[in-house]
């Protein structure tokens, strides 16, 4: 994987994304430093979700340039982690299985990167115990969306796209998810940028206490990015 460099983590200077006559995304420009934590909102339709894709590098825009770290994504696809709102888990395989099967085809895909972490490292982060046989088809909602952000860790990824990772769970587990979100922050980075975190949710106050930067979206214009100070996580 190539040494991160200094630049911002996300860059997109007047990007659309056009489907037929319909614009996903209108000339979206915007910075993302480094160890931020981003949280976009937006009511359904906004684009929110087509504006992770492109980070991702799931999907090319139309027009303009979307940059990841200073280069093209194909550059540092090994440093980006993807959650898509649906887990894209096997329900029959347990979750240790689910883990191993994704790694191997990271592995595959990438290479180059040296940088990944175990199954079980993961699972544990999470709080799920690696050795549980249960297929997760059988787990709750909580645990499944624990076992789908360890699949994305165990790439121990330097820029974390989530979209709606707190879709579906009790207060409790959002808390719980706030919590390992923070704790990621935390992990160590070679560059030294600090990891980062871009995130879309409806619930703006499960995120409150990890976001520093809010972005707002409408009929997939950027509307506005203010800086936030994060509040404390409820005890």
């Amino acid at each position: 994987m190539p040494t991160l460099s200094t630049a911002p983590a996300v860059e997109l200077e007047a990007v659309s994304k056009i489907y037929g006559s319909f614009a996903a995304i209108r000339n979206a420009t915007l910075t993302l430093a480094q160890g931020s934590c981003t949280m976009v909102l937006g009511e359904n339709g906004a684009g929110k979700s087509t504006m992770l894709r492109l980070i991702a590098g799931l999907i090319g825009p139309s027009r303009g340039t979307v940059k990841v770290f200073g280069t093209g994504i194909q550059q540092v696809r090994g440093s980006i982690g993807y959650m898509s709102h649906a887990p894209m888990l096997y329900d029959e395989l347990s979750a240790m299985e689910n883990l191993k099967y994704f790694a191997a085809l990271h592995t595959a895909a990438s290479s180059s990167c040296a940088c990944t972490v175990s199954s079980e490292m993961a699972l544990r982060a999470v709080g799920l115990d690696p050795h549980l046989p249960r297929p997760v088809g059988q787990y709750s909602q909580g645990m499944r969306q624990r076992t789908s952000l360890a699949r994305v860790l165990q790439t121990d990824p330097e820029l974390l796209l989530l979209d709606e990772p707190f879709s579906n769970l009790d207060v409790g587990s959002a808390h719980q998810m706030v919590e390992l979100l923070a704790d990621f922050r935390t992990w160590p980075v070679r560059g030294g940028g600090g990891r980062t975190i871009v995130l879309t949710t409806h619930l703006a106050q499960l995120a409150d206490p990890i976001a520093d930067s809010i972005l707002t979206m409408r009929q997939g214009a950027v509307l506005s990015q203010e800086a936030v100070v994060p509040k404390r996580i409820p005890a």
